[in-house]
């Protein structure tokens, strides 16, 4: 490996803070990585890293190596999407983050057709409820609420609407009763969703004439999915997209809790970044799912 290629790995190792995270990133073992980093540091006479037990951080020298670096691994970049989108073919590792809930029940089903569609992608998907920064972790696309945007210069797409319900197990219901009014879920262990920005909220719905409140309980998940299952298991009351529970609702695992509240829709977007040479497997995956939802109900 030469230095320009060493270069490259450094910069990719302090991205992703230690350095079996960028093994995975790029397809080699972490001796391997970490084989070539010693090179390079031997190269330039510096020690680039701080090394410990949690992972890595750049030294004083290393940070001002690494801005040099950066600005290489873009240029590789564009330069490597320019060349991969002079047939318009797609091909290539596709890295795709979505929120967990809409990457369960609606992506992965979706995933063999665009698989099938474009055989020269490979796609690797993670699902997360956290805000990903697509350009510094290096994801082509991810699946959110549009609302979870934070970057002006992202680009959206609206995949589909979603409608949220509550529901409940009706083990947690006979065992706390059903609650009658809005202002009564105060009441009841209401499940939250940790560590997120408004999405405890529940306020202000038609035709309820009530200020809203913020979800307390005793329990909370890091996704709607831990959410959903804890509703499932008895736990307490969730809020959660139509298109996890209706299927519960009809099966009777879940019951629609108080059918009268209905909090505006929200979008489900997918989010790409604003640049002129959009790689082609970006592009087909954006035009495939919009394709594949737009004629889909409010869920």
């Amino acid at each position: 490996m030469d230095i320009s290629a060493q270069m490259l790995t450094f910069a990719t190792v302090v991205e992703r803070g230690s350095i079996s995270a960028a093994a995975r990133n790029i397809g080699q073992s972490p001796s391997a990585v970490s084989k070539q980093i010693g090179l390079l540091e031997d190269q330039v006479h510096y020690r680039l890293l701080n090394r410990t037990r949690t992972g890595v951080t750049p030294t004083q020298e290393g940070q001002e190596f690494y801005e040099k670096c950066k600005a290489m691994a873009e240029k590789y970049k564009e330069a490597e999407a320019l060349i991969m989108n002079l047939d318009g073919i797609p091909r290539g590792m596709l890295r795709i983050a979505s929120s967990v809930a809409f990457g369960n029940s609606k992506l992965i089903p979706v995933l063999p057709a665009f698989l099938e569609k474009n055989p020269d992608v490979q796609v690797s998907l993670e699902l997360t409820d956290r805000v990903v920064d697509l350009q510094s972790e290096g994801f082509d696309a991810t699946i959110c609420f549009a609302e979870q945007r934070k970057i002006p210069d992202i680009m959206v797409r609206r995949i589909m609407q979603s409608r949220r319900v509550l529901a409940a197990s009706p083990a947690y219901l006979e065992r706390c009763g059903i609650p009658q009014s809005f202002e009564e879920l105060r009441e009841h262990n209401c499940l939250r969703i940790a560590g997120n920005n408004g999405r405890n909220s529940w306020g202000n719905p038609e035709p309820f004439n009530d200020q809203g409140f913020e979800a307390t309980g005793r329990f909370e998940g890091n996704s709607t999915d831990v959410v959903y299952r804890a509703a499932l298991a008895g736990i307490g009351i969730a809020r959660l997209p139509c298109y996890m529970a209706d299927q519960k609702f009809q099966s009777g695992e879940l019951v629609h809790v108080l059918p009268e509240y209905a909090p505006p829709s929200t979008d489900i977007a997918i989010m790409f970044a604003d640049k002129r040479n959009l790689a082609p497997k970006t592009r087909g995956f954006i035009d495939f799912l919009v394709h594949q939802f737009r004629d889909a109900p409010e869920y």
